[in-house]
């Protein structure tokens, strides 16, 4: 299984930028998919996740209004949406897929077994 996101960037405060992760080496379509991201010194922390079908969706509280997960099962691509970028969300953004096919999404870090490389998302205040 091969997890590959990109988009990353810089950008002020208040601005947007979208990632992606292509997917690749298990059906796609049957797993939930998630985004989390990390700073130095600081442990991973649950971002956003979707639901293998695409119709649950579940963020943490702090992107909540701010950023859309969203997925293509067609083109094995799952994307964020990330507007009114603040400076707190600069981190390295990983993205994962479910261990298991099927089921709900999940905010749990070791219900993931499969993590791309990681984007970075700077934003300047």
């Amino acid at each position: 299984v091969q997890l590959q996101a990109s988009g990353g960037g810089l950008v002020q405060a208040g601005g947007s930028l979208s990632l992606s992760c292509a997917a690749s080496g298990r059906t796609f379509s049957r797993f939930g998919m998630g985004w989390f991201r990390q700073v130095p010194g600081k442990e991973r922390e649950f971002v956003a996740a979707i639901g293998w079908a695409g119709d649950r969706k579940v963020y943490a509280d702090s992107v909540k209004d701010r950023f859309t997960i969203s997925r293509d099962n067609a083109k094995n691509l799952m994307y964020l949406q990330m507007i009114s970028l603040k400076p707190d969300d600069t981190a390295v953004y990983y993205c994962a897929i479910r261990r298991v096919p099927y089921g709900v999404p999940s905010t749990r870090y070791s219900e993931y077994d499969y993590w791309g490389q990681g984007t970075q998302v700077t934003v300047s205040s």
